[in-house]
């Protein structure tokens, strides 16, 4: 697996999942992660905590968590590749899916745009290019364009109580609706987390962030 095939096959799955009037989606079997693998959670009363990087995150009432399901995938267009597959090719230093939660099951019908939530975490070693959290948005911004989206904005800086990421902003037309994507990002402990929010508008889209929150560090005593 190319370093860069794992994030472009959330990118893929993310932007099939939402999409409005989708085709059934196939079953797959859930596979139990390693407990090495579980950074974060689980979630309990509707919260994912996830002190290894400091974060937490409300998950809206009645949303399904797909978080298992999409662990491990790669070869983004390729429905032929199996989790097996994936595996083999994964490094030691595989990414990882700390959340993926859909305001319906993908690929049921609906008349509005399916919104979710994805979280990530990928090791800055698999990007000798991002020396900072501004520089991940070349392959975020890649990706958003060949799923349709158009950039509303460059990267800013972006602020989440008192922890400071970096942002930006897509949107995509889909019929008569509008799909908004915006995507957080932060390096933490040497790896990149990103934060996507997908939903039919842009108010909506800013309510999912603010269910976002990071740990208050206490200040040391002076």
């Amino acid at each position: 697996m190319k370093v860069g095939d794992w994030r472009l096959a959330i990118g893929c799955l993310l932007a099939a999942a939402v999409a409005q009037g989708a085709a059934q989606n196939k079953p797959r079997e859930s596979t139990a992660r390693a407990p090495k693998e579980q950074a974060c959670g689980p979630i309990a009363d509707a919260v994912l905590k996830c002190p290894r990087f400091g974060f937490s995150y409300k998950i809206p009432f009645g949303w399904v968590d797909r978080t298992d399901d999409m662990q491990g995938e790669s070869e983004p267009d390729s429905e032929s590749t199996t989790k097996s597959e994936a595996e083999k090719s994964a490094s030691s230093s595989k990414p990882q899916t700390l959340l993926a939660i859909f305001e319906r099951p993908p690929g049921a019908p609906g008349e509005t745009i399916n919104s979710a939530v994805v979280i990530a975490a990928e090791s800055v070693a698999d990007y000798h290019a991002v020396k900072q959290a501004s520089d991940y948005f070349g392959p975020i911004a890649e990706l958003a364009e060949q799923r349709g989206f158009k950039a509303t904005s460059e990267p800013y800086s972006f602020s989440v109580g008192a922890k400071q990421l970096v942002r930006a902003d897509f949107s995509k037309e889909r019929g008569k609706l509008t799909m908004w994507q915006s995507s957080l990002v932060m390096i933490e402990k040497n790896y990149i987390v990103s934060f996507t929010f997908v939903s039919g508008s842009e108010d909506d889209g800013a309510e999912l962030i603010t269910n976002l929150s990071f740990a208050t560090r206490a200040q040391p005593h002076k």
